[in-house]
């Protein structure tokens, strides 16, 4: 994988600490990494954002963004409030592929869910993805309600040709309810993915190195990691 990209199956499900743990578990595997995140909401011009706390938690890597904007929306509605210029998909990936030249992974982080839209025309994460040709990581949350998002994620993705690298959990409780528990058999089911791993709830509060450290044990060889789904589910499922 030269180009990976990152998309939740909703906000606030632990998409930019799973990008920052793929990019620490990737550098301890002594690869080159960029990050870049494909439209930054809600910060403002000077203010850290999504990459700057991959950088802070992974390491060194490259972070870029393509686009940010003062307001926390989809980031079609925030260029449209604030007078800027939208992301296009096309900006997206040909702003990958630049990184992709010198770097052995780029991860690209997406805004929300596959589908937000970034301009007027209807671009999505997603059209930048066909354009790369990139499998895509879906970040998803642990409890109720997971199953119903990850399906339809999943389903859009295979609508779309789009190679679907699996899930991650993006904040596994440390006294998980019946239902996350019941989801570590169901999300690949009713998905049709792999789990590709489980970061723990509050991982970013973690010193950094205490992070970079534990984040390969948070993730499947696939993305550098020595988690294993088989032996996590034996331990926490009901």
């Amino acid at each position: 994988m030269a180009v990976l990209v990152v998309t939740g199956t909703g906000t606030e499900v632990g998409k930019t600490v799973v990008t920052a743990a793929v990019a620490a578990a990737a550098l301890a595997a002594g690869r080159s990494v960029a990050v870049l995140k494909a439209a930054q909401t809600g910060v403002r011009p000077g203010e850290p954002g999504d990459v700057e706390e991959v950088l802070r938690l992974a390491g060194p890597v490259t972070a870029a963004e393509t686009r940010r904007y003062p307001e926390p929306l989809a980031p079609a509605t925030a260029a449209r409030r604030a007078g800027l210029a939208a992301v296009r998909p096309h900006d997206v990936a040909e702003r990958a592929a630049a990184l992709a030249a010198g770097h052995d992974l780029v991860l690209v982080e997406g805004a929300g869910g596959l589908l937000v839209r970034f301009d007027a025309a209807g671009g999505t994460l997603a059209d930048a993805a066909a354009l790369l040709s990139a499998p895509v990581l879906v970040v998803a949350s642990a409890g109720l309600g997971t199953l119903n998002a990850t399906e339809l994620t999943a389903r859009e993705l295979d609508r779309r040709g789009l190679e679907a690298a699996g899930v991650v959990i993006g904040s596994w409780p440390g006294a998980p309810g019946l239902a996350a528990r019941c989801n570590l058999a169901d999300l690949p089911e009713v998905s049709g993915l792999p789990l590709l791993g489980a970061v723990p709830a509050g991982a970013a509060a973690r010193p950094p190195d205490a992070f970079r450290t534990a984040a390969p044990g948070w993730l499947a060889p696939r993305l550098d990691g020595t988690w294993d789904a088989e032996a996590f589910r034996a331990r926490e499922a009901p």
